[in-house]
């Protein structure tokens, strides 16, 4: 890469449609500046995402993905939260043992009023996969 093109992660955000979404949307609203990096996919719940949307995300170029959604306690759908950090630590584990960096997978808890946090959350995560550079180890070879 020359020093003219500069790398930006490309980032899939699979935001829950009751808390994190909507923390997106207040972050929008407020004027809050933060990368344009991440593509959001609204789901209706963190604990409705399959292991395969995230490793499909991936196999499509993602350099990162996201999951965030509701609190702790606070899931619209009661548990939805419980299940969704059960699965995305296998996940975690997963993607370790098949080699690619940990850091390329993050989820987050972003409640509807919680602007700012959803902004840094997005910022902090495109600044430490800068470094790591494109992912390749999953990406599908693109056809001409």
């Amino acid at each position: 890469m020359s020093e003219q093109q500069v790398y930006e992660p490309r980032v899939v955000a699979f935001l829950c449609k009751w808390c994190s979404s909507a923390g997106s949307d207040l972050a929008g609203v407020s004027r809050i500046q933060y990368p344009a990096n991440a593509t959001p996919i609204t789901v209706p719940c963190t604990g409705a995402i399959s292991p395969m949307y995230i490793m499909s995300a991936f196999n499509k170029g993602a350099d990162g993905v996201l999951v965030s959604g509701c609190h702790i306690g606070d899931c619209h759908y009661i548990e939805g939260n419980y299940l969704a950090r059960r699965k995305m630590q296998l996940i975690m584990e997963l993607l370790e043992f098949i080699g690619v960096e940990p850091n390329r997978f993050r989820m987050s808890w972003v409640s509807a009023a919680e602007g700012a946090k959803f902004a840094q959350v997005i910022t902090d995560f495109v600044n430490d996969l800068k470094p790591l550079g494109p992912q390749e180890k999953l990406k599908k070879a693109e056809h001409s």
